[in-house]
């Protein structure tokens, strides 16, 4: 029987219910879209330390900071400020692909969902597989498709994208420390001559860290050390 009362319209009770297409961006409500909007940018920072040169810049920025012998200065804000802007500037080209490659075409109707997601996920790889390469860790890769249960793979394009992201993070922090452990040589060198001069002289009781501070800070600005660091780790990932 129908609302009014009336007979049903034959056949209308075996007519199937068809169920709209939510792949289809026009097909999904607004609070849908908001709730999808939420959860990747609550996944934002998470994405942006795992699969960018974040991780590399601010450990070596760190690492700079404690061979200095500043524990507080810079501010972690200034560091991260500074790490942050960095990666926006060496991530432009790979977020620029992004955009033109896959929230473009999802935006105008041209791409569903899951093939613009597909598509986002190229030029990230790319720039995550280009690292590995240039630093020589593609062990690093079979060791977690191996724990992963999957076989060895040949190329880059066996290897799926959650395997990838923790290897590429290994390999970041592998050279991190590598390129840290080259900057901090120079200023080791100078607490260690300034304390074999303090023990010379005698004076055991002064910390060696209060007479080489100076020393270690003028040495930082006459090589322009700021420059000559970040332009080195930006350098490092062309």
């Amino acid at each position: 029987m129908g609302q009014a009362g009336g007979p049903t319209p034959p056949g209308e009770a075996s007519r199937p219910i068809q169920l709209p297409d939510l792949t289809k961006k026009e097909n999904v409500s607004s609070a849908m879209q908001i709730i999808i909007l939420l959860t990747v940018l609550s996944l934002a920072p998470a994405i942006l330390i795992m699969m960018t040169s974040f991780t590399r810049i601010v450990i070596v920025l760190s690492l700079l900071r404690q061979a200095l012998g500043t524990s507080s200065l810079p501010p972690n804000q200034v560091l991260i400020g500074l790490s942050l802007f960095m990666t926006f500037l060496i991530m432009g080209p790979t977020w620029q692909r992004v955009h033109s490659e896959a929230i473009q075409p999802y935006m105008d109707g041209r791409m569903g969902q899951q093939e613009a997601m597909a598509a986002a996920q190229q030029p990230v790889r790319e720039f995550m597989i280009r690292q590995i390469e240039r630093s020589g860790n593609g062990e690093d890769v079979y060791l977690f498709t191996e724990f992963a249960d999957r076989p060895a793979p040949e190329t880059f394009s066996q290897v799926g994208t959650m395997t990838l992201i923790p290897a590429f993070m290994l390999s970041e922090l592998k050279t991190a420390f590598l390129l840290g452990f080259k900057i901090y040589l120079p200023f080791l060198i100078i607490d260690m001559v300034i304390s074999a001069i303090l023990i010379s002289m005698g004076m055991m009781m002064l910390p060696p860290v209060l007479i080489s501070l100076p020393f270690k800070l003028l040495l930082f600005l006459l090589v322009d050390g700021w420059r000559l660091i970040t332009g080195s780790l930006m350098g490092s990932f062309v």
